[in-house]
């Protein structure tokens, strides 16, 4: 059987009746290892080059802003009475939802066998364990002594006569986040393994084959070796898929089970874990559509590919758009004055124009995907998905705040204004981000080689199944 699709057939486009292919052209198997080791063989672009050192710059300046809080006191910080949450908590809810869409891509569709999240699972794994390390930056500076940020560990501690307390869901929040971090974390590297091999074997220096050596854990790619390796990966599918739901649920029990107006309400678990997702993916797509055309990888990352995440962001953008109205409906329904306040103050009172941009960014731009030329365009779905990025901050800004500058007593009621420290945080965390993430593709394997071969198996099958030659 030829390595290649078979000479004559035209898989560039969708057939009507069939769907389009996960991967163009006449690739063989060589090619799929060759387009992905080349990223990391051949020297880096000036593209590159450039981004590292803008996302470096910023990471440094996070850095020094993290330090002279430290130094200086929380002050620095727009928080101020009653809003003490702030922008640190914005961010950590923002940069945990970014986290979600790895492990839903990676875990839940590979337990339900989807084929297509073959080429984009990689960059969505290693994007969550990114994203987890800018979310878990906030909580460990937002105690005000950093020095003492290891009393968020749930353990008991005998020379300061206290106890974590078990009640609380700020430590749901440190089981629930460094759980997710870890098995992520672990799902990644083992999915790596055999790619990492691949690496080795290609590496012509020396410290570079001693490095993957040592990361691809000896694999020789034997029968056993594929055997115990796959049991691993579906071992922790099993674990990560869970935490898909449970992680955005105990990070949305912060809110829930207070008494503060807007937050105390029973429609935020599932509120928040759509949203993660429907942020996660616009994530996904916003550095892996540029990244397939400066890498060289648009014949593994397909418009199919790009059509069908466009399809959940939809799905996920109505489903938060639905929640949106229903937490309208229910202050009204509910006949408390303080919820009905709340929420009649998010969307016309100071904050009016932070409401607003989330719904247009969340609800209005996402419905631009019903249409097959802006799930196909590029240049287009890159744009909407910054958008839904935008809006999903301006969300959390808009739970957060709005809710904790006007509630119970007027005589209390204050505005937020960021300072700089906020906003130059805020622009370091992606810095930090992007830095990891071109780091990533600079040393990494991006895309799944041994699977896409499998996918490509696949489709070698069944066009010789359907006699095209």
């Amino acid at each position: 059987m030829s390595l290649a699709i078979p000479n004559g057939l035209d898989n560039t486009v969708e057939r009507p009746g069939e769907r389009a292919p996960l991967v163009l052209g006449e690739t063989t198997y060589h090619d799929i290892t060759e387009s992905v080791c080349q990223v990391a063989e051949r020297p880096p672009s000036k593209g590159w080059v450039i981004g590292f050192l803008i996302s470096f710059a910023l990471l440094q300046w996070l850095g020094l802003c993290i330090a002279y809080l430290i130094y200086t006191g929380v002050g620095v910080w727009g928080n101020r009475s009653p809003i003490f949450w702030g922008w640190p908590i914005v961010n950590f809810v923002f940069w945990v939802g970014i986290g979600h869409a790895g492990t839903l891509i990676s875990a839940i569709l590979y337990l339900f066998r989807q084929e297509w999240r073959t080429s984009i699972n990689r960059a969505a794994e290693a994007m969550t364990i990114f994203a987890v390390a800018c979310a878990g930056t906030f909580p460990g500076i937002h105690v005000g002594r950093a020095w003492l940020a290891f009393w968020l560990a749930p353990y008991p501690s005998l020379n300061l006569w206290m106890w974590p307390q078990f009640r609380s869901p700020l430590l749901w929040d440190v089981f629930a986040v460094s759980t997710y971090g870890t098995v992520s974390l672990l799902f990644w590297y083992m999915g790596m393994v055999p790619d990492l091999a691949t690496f080795r074997d290609r590496s012509t220096n020396k410290w570079r084959r001693m490095a993957y050596g040592i990361l691809c854990l000896g694999w020789s790619g034997s029968s056993r070796h594929w055997m115990r390796y796959e049991k691993a990966y579906a071992l922790l599918a099993a674990f990560a898929a869970p935490l898909v739901l449970s992680v955005h649920t105990i990070v949305s029990f912060d809110f829930a089970v207070s008494q503060v107006p807007g937050w105390h309400t029973t429609i935020f678990p599932p509120y928040f874990v759509a949203g993660a997702i429907f942020s996660g993916f616009a994530m996904v797509l916003t550095l892996m559509v540029p990244a397939r055309s400066m890498l060289g990888l648009e014949k593994l990352i397909t418009v199919r590919h790009m059509d069908n995440m466009c399809k959940i962001i939809l799905a996920t953008g109505s489903i938060v758009g639905l929640a949106y109205g229903t937490e309208f409906f229910i202050a009204w329904y509910g006949q408390v004055g303080e919820e009905q306040f709340a929420f009649t103050n998010r969307a016309f009172g100071p904050y009016w124009w932070a409401y607003w941009t989330m719904v247009t960014c969340n609800v209005i731009s996402p419905q631009l995907f019903w249409f097959k030329k802006c799930r196909t365009t590029p240049w287009l779905i890159v744009l909407i998905c910054i958008f839904v990025n935008i809006g999903m901050w301006f969300e959390r800004f808009v739970i957060v705040v709005t809710s904790l500058s006007r509630d119970y007593l007027p005589s209390a009621w204050a505005y937020f204004t960021p300072t700089w420290v906020d906003w130059s945080m805020l622009i370091g965390s992606f810095g930090l981000f992007f830095t990891l993430f071109l780091l990533f593709c600079r040393l990494m394997p991006v895309i799944n080689m041994a699977e896409t071969k499998a996918t490509l198996a696949k489709q070698i099958h069944m066009s010789h199944k359907h006699g095209d030659h």
